[in-house]
């Protein structure tokens, strides 16, 4: 087995590269240029996030912004200069301090390598061994913020306020950019939060003579799923797990099904249950518990608890042999694979007519019960639990 969690040792000075108009002041529309007092309008609530990033975070602010035709007629400096001059000491007068800003003065025409998302005005970052740029980040509200953050070699926070600054661009790029994306909000609240707590993100590897699984965990993702192991079924109800826990969740079993389907299901519960375990080393100001769902005629009961402890009580039964091509008895070994490598207790109970709608109450109930335990509070390092240590 193998994994890799996001608990790497961070090395150099790590930055925050900070667009300025769309994330820092508001756009202005048609023009986009803040050219007179009437147009400046600070984003909401970005002095008390950009506050508490700069004191109790370990960043360096850098201010960077594309600002087409800057001193030209049509925006002359004695336009932008008193603003963009109030704008740093209002920031400073909240104790955020920007190392430098680095302002484009170019048209888009002009594919200058100094505009973003070139990066021409960043290379004394890139070519510093004093930078960490792997655990930097890019924030900013456009499609050339994430570009940006790709060829930097950084992660990006976009600041997803208007869908027409780049949505479409990302959608036909998927495959390039999803990956740079480490946070999509609207919410400079969450970007403070997700630095502050970091990313509960694994990949983590299980292989035997009779399985070989890959699983790629978020814990802090947005409901993405990607399963594939051979049973549709069983994909859709983990597939349930990722959409209703708000977990990104990518697994890719290929087991001995050409012998029956118990190896296949039970080992990706030990190796998804594994993964948790390491996704949840670290429980300093986690909920820790987590329960319960209805679906049509059936009510599903699903108490957790990552306390460090694997206990399976299940209390439902199926009247089918099977749903799909699973097998409802593999439900239960499933479920207690989970409880025993993820070191969590775990109380099921079902009831209802509907087969399937049971199962998929149980699963669904199984995801906002984790949803649950797994939230943390960026404002606590407390322990939930009088021992000291789970």
């Amino acid at each position: 087995m193998s994994i890799t969690a996001s608990t790497e040792q961070v090395k150099g000075k790590r930055i925050l590269f900070i667009d300025r108009d769309g994330t820092l002041i508001k756009e202005a529309p048609p023009t986009y240029q803040i050219d007179s007092w009437e147009k400046l309008e600070f984003y909401p609530e970005v002095f008390i996030y950009m506050s508490k990033i700069a004191a109790e975070l370990d960043y360096e602010l850098v201010m960077v912004s594309n600002q087409d035709g800057l001193g030209t007629d049509s925006f002359p400096e004695n336009t932008f200069w008193p603003i963009q001059n109030f704008i740093a000491k209002s920031f400073e007068n909240e104790g955020v301090h920007f190392t430098a800003s680095y302002f484009d003065r170019t048209f888009a025409k002009d594919n200058a390598p100094t505009r973003k998302p070139n990066t021409g005005m960043l290379t004394g970052y890139m070519s510093n061994a004093m930078y960490d740029l792997e655990h930097s980040f890019v924030i900013g509200d456009r499609i050339t913020d994430v570009q940006l953050a790709k060829n930097l070699g950084c992660k990006a926070i976009w600041l997803k306020v208007d869908e027409s600054l780049g949505a479409e661009e990302i959608k036909n790029n998927a495959e390039i950019l999803s990956p740079v994306i480490a946070l999509e909000t609207k919410n400079w609240k969450d970007i403070y939060e997700f630095l502050k707590l970091g990313m509960r993100k694994v990949t983590h590897e299980r292989n035997t003579n009779e399985t070989q699984i890959q699983i790629s965990l978020n814990l802090d993702g947005s409901g993405k799923a990607d399963i594939h192991t051979g049973l549709g079924f069983f994909d859709h109800m983990l597939e349930q797990i990722a959409r209703h826990g708000k977990m990104d969740l990518a697994i890719t079993t290929k087991g001995d099904l050409h012998i029956d389907e118990h190896h296949t299901i039970e080992d990706t519960g030990l190796a998804l249950g594994e993964a948790f375990a390491r996704g949840l080393a670290d429980k300093r100001g986690m909920e820790r518990y987590g329960f319960a769902l209805p679906m049509d005629e059936a009510d599903a009961k699903v108490l957790i608890d990552f306390g460090g402890r694997n206990w399976l009580v299940w209390k439902t039964e199926f009247k089918r042999e099977k749903i799909g091509e699973m097998p409802t008895e593999m439900f239960h070994h499933f479920f207690k694979s989970f409880s025993d490598a993820a070191k969590c207790n775990l109380n099921i109970e079902c009831h209802g007519e509907n087969e399937h709608h049971k199962i998929e109450a149980i699963f669904k109930a199984f995801a906002k019960a984790i949803k649950m335990a797994v939230k943390r509070d960026p404002l606590s390092n407390y322990l939930p639990s009088t021992k000291g240590v789970l």
